[in-house]
């Protein structure tokens, strides 16, 4: 029977992903060191532990859409899935160091991406569950099947410049925000009739709408 170990020891941004994707370094290991690993079929549920760590008051501000008010955190601040991840590992003896994918989103309807965006500093506590099926020898040299029980398991604290050097290199200097398909032909048609050449002018044109007529009314308050 097999008694393997996980522990994540690094993360980097896989630059040539087909999706914005961290690397995990992942060291796996076997107590029994003579013990022959054909292959593990690995499979990984990664968990974001919010209440491992505090929040500066700017942070606590681009939270709110997650948590509501600070006061009330001690309700709403809980541990929430990421996302999942899964890796073939190769045969090894003893220990081996394998990279473990996991694919993000930029998108802001997503609540890992304001959890991570909302992070200034410091880094994002994360938890991996482990399952999955080992392909192993016995001590005749027959192949035997395990499985990987749910209670294997992994922290890690990923530094938030990792992440955001991740986005960097996939989204250099942008954001992605999807709406609802009415708001966008809304926003089309109005962009069309304006004449108006990209989405960012389409957008700076609303905002600077918006902050004048804010004006206007501030100034007419003021007068009466």
């Amino acid at each position: 029977m097999t008694q393997l170990s996980f522990q994540i020891i690094g993360a980097e941004p896989a630059p040539f992903a087909m999706a914005p994707t961290i690397a995990f370094k992942l060291r796996i290991n076997n107590s029994d060191r003579d013990q022959a690993i054909q292959n593990i079929m690995l499979r990984c549920q990664i968990q974001i532990e919010a209440t491992r760590r505090g929040y500066a008051s700017v942070e606590q501000d681009r939270l709110f859409d997650l948590y509501g008010e600070p006061q009330s955190w001690g309700q709403t601040l809980r541990t929430m899935l990421w996302t999942h991840a899964s890796v073939t590992v190769l045969p090894f003896v003893a220990e081996t160091v394998v990279d473990l994918p996991a694919t993000c989103t930029f998108d802001f309807n997503v609540a890992a991406t304001k959890y991570f965006a909302a992070l200034s500093q410091g880094e994002a506590p994360l938890c991996f569950l482990f399952s999955g099926t080992v392909f192993y020898e016995d001590q005749s040299g027959a192949m035997q099947v395990a499985q990987i029980p749910w209670e294997k398991e992994a922290t890690y604290r990923l530094p938030v410049t990792v992440w955001r050097k991740m986005m960097d290199i996939y989204y250099p200097n942008q954001n992605w925000l999807t709406l609802r398909r009415d708001v966008f032909e809304r926003l089309d048609d109005y962009k069309r009739r304006h004449g108006i050449p990209t989405w960012e002018q389409a957008f700076e044109t609303l905002l600077s709408a918006t902050v004048e007529s804010e004006h206007m009314t501030i100034a007419a308050g003021k007068a009466s």
